[in-house]
């Protein structure tokens, strides 16, 4: 079942509690390999990239039991054996890149193939993570497959990167964390992914300072230790199910929230006309608001909205507001500073009858407020652009089909059945 059949234009309202953070909970699982001690990992959301990875460790010795309704892991990887020859890492999802340090720290020797793939966003190199390695004392020797070596342990380094790679930066943290001596990263990605990854490692004995900054300084321990690791709640989500309240008209209330987190993504919301209130750690989507663009002050410019590395606005998130936009009266402009390829599913959106020029690879425009229709559509591989065609579906009275939109599976573990409890007409089929 791959895709989603959508009966539209009811208002979704009732509480959500989201899941734990799928960009927190695989690199934190990975950071684990750095320790033959227990540990247990509470709020694990049931995602399929971590399947991949839990398949992965299992195989090759590692004891895991994973509760899924409760949403605990318990690990011990003592038991974790050498790969065959050649390596074996999985090869079909971004997050591989998270296994390398922990593997080169024990196993001395990895092969990496060119060709990992992630999503449909844009290239994604893996040269950040090949510099990385190198700069700890990996030897890489480059053919058909790029083989690193490790002799002794990590030596500590001074690393600048080129640009804020959150998983480069999760790559530095880990190698550091035992690495010999002292380690130094500028132009550290500060997302609150990434900040969890250093929490987490801090909790098994690692010493990092400089948490939330563009500069990680990190003194190498020994050996990390056991310990027992909650994974935050994932913010992606909430603001998915914020956004689902404010296109279809209901009132939406996301419980355990990190509201500190989400100031600008609240600004964000306002200039689409969707006011974003706080109750404690839950946040409320009010129903019934009028999508509206707030025109800016300087008024021969349009309204827009920039993502770009944390701090700025998430660019994963983009998406989801763009959906908005398309309802809302006014145009507003969208930037991706990232991906080259964040905007392809644009084609998809236009079947609903939306209105969106696209300016170049990284800009568009989007004229809201335009008749829309039911429509059959075509999910990319890319999480957030299948939620945000779910939503403009679900805005629309009648039935429309959202093609190919397993990518959701790899970040919202009961998407479904979430909007089910929020009144929505949806299912897989």
């Amino acid at each position: 079942m791959s895709d989603l059949l959508v009966h539209g234009g009811t208002p979704l309202s009732g509480t959500i509690r989201p899941s734990g953070n799928k960009n927190a909970v695989l690199p934190i699982f990975c950071a684990t390999l750095l320790t033959d001690e227990p540990v247990r990992l509470a709020n694990v959301p049931a995602i399929t990239d971590l399947e991949k990875l839990v398949a992965f460790c299992t195989r090759h010795g590692s004891s895991i039991e994973w509760d899924r309704t409760a949403g605990t892991m318990a690990l011990d990887h003592s038991g974790f054996r050498s790969l065959p020859a050649n390596g074996e890492l999985p090869q079909d999802m971004r997050s591989t890149v998270l296994l390398y340090p922990a593997l080169l720290h024990r196993l001395k020797r990895i092969v990496v193939e060119s060709n990992t793939k992630g999503c449909s966003l844009g290239i994604r190199e893996l040269d950040p993570h090949f510099d990385v390695l190198r700069a700890f004392g990996a030897r890489l020797a480059l053919g058909d497959e790029a083989v690193f070596t490790l002799d002794g342990r990590f030596r500590g380094a001074r690393h600048w990167a080129d640009y804020m790679s959150v998983t480069a930066t999760e790559n530095f943290a880990m190698a550091a964390a035992l690495a010999e001596g002292s380690s130094t990263l500028v132009n550290a990605a500060s997302e609150p992914h990434v900040q969890d990854v250093c929490t987490a490692l801090v909790a098994m004995g690692a010493r990092i300072r400089g948490l939330g900054t563009s500069r990680l300084e990190i003194e190498g321990v020994e050996r990390l230790h056991g310990a027992e690791i909650a994974i935050s709640t994932d913010y992606h989500e909430v603001v998915t199910f914020l956004a689902l309240g404010a296109i279809t008209g209901g009132e939406v209330r996301v419980t355990d929230t990190q509201p500190e987190h989400l100031d600008l993504i609240v600004r964000s919301f306002q200039k689409l006309g969707v006011a974003i209130r706080f109750e404690g750690n839950t946040a409320i989507c009010p129903a019934a608001q009028r999508l509206r663009i707030e025109e800016p002050h300087t008024t021969n410019l349009l309204a827009k909205i920039e993502a770009a590395p944390w701090p700025y606005f998430p660019v994963d998130l983009l998406p989801v507001l763009i959906a908005l936009a398309v309802r809302a009266e006014g145009a507003m402009q969208f930037w991706n500073k990232i991906y080259e390829g964040g905007f392809t599913w644009l084609p998809e959106l236009a079947k609903f009858g939306a209105h969106a020029v696209t300016c170049d690879p990284h800009r568009i425009i989007v004229f809201g407020a335009r008749p829309l229709r039911p429509a059959v559509v075509e999910a990319p591989y890319i999480i957030r652009a299948a939620v945000a065609l779910y939503a403009v579906a679900a805005s629309i009275p009648g039935q429309s089909v959202v093609k190919n939109a397993d990518a959701i599976r790899r970040a919202h573990p009961r998407f479904v059945e979430n909007l089910r409890a929020l009144g929505a007409e949806v299912e897989w089929r």
